[in-house]
């Protein structure tokens, strides 16, 4: 395998960039998170978008037909439901009865889970909104952290910090494999990140154009046509802040925060099956629908391998232009010493 980049998540999981496609909710299902395998990175699919385990155990046996034998994984969202159910074992118990190699946790702390986990030799990776959690996740013993910034789709915690200051200050505290996420949606950030120390990048937003993610081309076409800042924060009432592209819902949601509404009167704009229905008929108005600043670099509908190949491109290009300056600064001293 021709291998550009080789850091420590490239050994970790055996890919060819260091570039990890999180997992999206009601999207990272098999053709998608197999389409990123064969691509050379690795891809989570998220096991709350089935149904029950049973559909998640057909999930992990499709993807692992159509992965032509490359590396994937499963994402759990470690969380406590509603109505007390125990949501989250029944969902380890299967990815461990099919021999999933890899896991992104994320969520709540993944302590009570992580034993049975790596007892099964499943390689964890946890997701986390800030350096301190990172901190707490290397302690339990996690084999790498996603510090996710304020540019992140999705969760990017109550008191977000934008990517560049999150990733300089995870650098500094954490020693297992980190990875980066926020904003990131080209090779030359990629670079950035791992000259800052990183080890990695994940992306989510960034693939959501792809041709293997099934969602609605009308909701693609949006994603083409937006711009940096056509993404808001919501939900900060509720303690669970959420990056989501600006819609009429989400105006409305906002709307409803600003006159200090209870989280019962909020519940029900927002949750999943709105979002999903939003990607079977593009009617994204609709909804809300994670998105995050990096949809500004999602500027054409392509097969998945294809955005790969061009951030690949990017990457060479950006590690081509530090090379030219590095080798320029002597020849600048010598010039200014004359």
């Amino acid at each position: 395998m021709n291998i550009p980049f080789k850091t420590r998540i490239t050994d970790l999981y055996g890919i060819r960039l260091p570039v990890i496609a999180s997992g999206l909710m009601w999207l990272a299902e098999p053709v998608y998170v197999a389409a990123v395998a064969r691509a050379g990175l690795i891809g989570f699919m998220t096991s709350a978008s089935f149904p029950d385990p049973a559909a998640l155990r057909a999930g992990i046996r499709k993807c692992r037909e159509l992965s032509e034998g490359k590396p994937f994984g499963v994402n759990i969202m470690i969380r406590v439901s509603r109505d007390g159910t125990d949501r989250v074992t029944p969902l380890i118990d299967t990815v461990i009865d099919e021999g999933v190699k890899y896991v992104e946790t994320a969520g709540n702390n993944p302590e009570a889970y992580l034993k049975r986990l790596k007892d099964a030799g499943i390689i964890v990776l946890h997701k986390v909104p800030g350096v301190r959690y990172a901190k707490k996740a290397e302690s339990l013993g996690v084999d790498a952290v996603t510090v996710v910034g304020a540019e992140a789709g999705g969760h990017p915690g109550i008191e977000p910090v934008g990517t560049m200051v999150a990733a300089a200050a995870a650098v500094r505290a954490i020693r297992i494999p980190l990875i980066v996420a926020g904003g990131i949606g080209t090779g030359a950030q990629m670079v950035a990140a791992l000259a800052m120390g990183a080890d990695g990048v994940a992306m989510g937003t960034r693939f959501l154009v792809s041709e293997e993610i099934w969602a609605h081309r009308k909701y693609k076409e949006r994603l083409v046509a937006a711009g940096e800042t056509d993404t808001t924060l919501l939900l900060q009432s509720m303690r669970n802040t959420q990056r989501a592209l600006k819609t009429e819902h989400v105006a409305m949601i906002q709307q409803l925060e600003r006159e200090q509404a209870d989280t019962k009167t909020l519940l029900p704009h927002i949750m999943g099956p709105i979002a999903r229905k939003a990607y079977e008929t593009g009617d994204y108005e609709q909804a809300m629908l994670s998105c995050g600043q990096g949809v500004v670099f999602a500027d054409k509908i392509e097969p998945l391998a294809a955005i790969v190949d061009r951030l690949e491109a990017e990457a060479r290009a950006a590690m081509d232009r530090l090379h030219y300056i590095y080798r320029a600064l002597p020849q600048a001293a010598a010039g200014r010493a004359t």
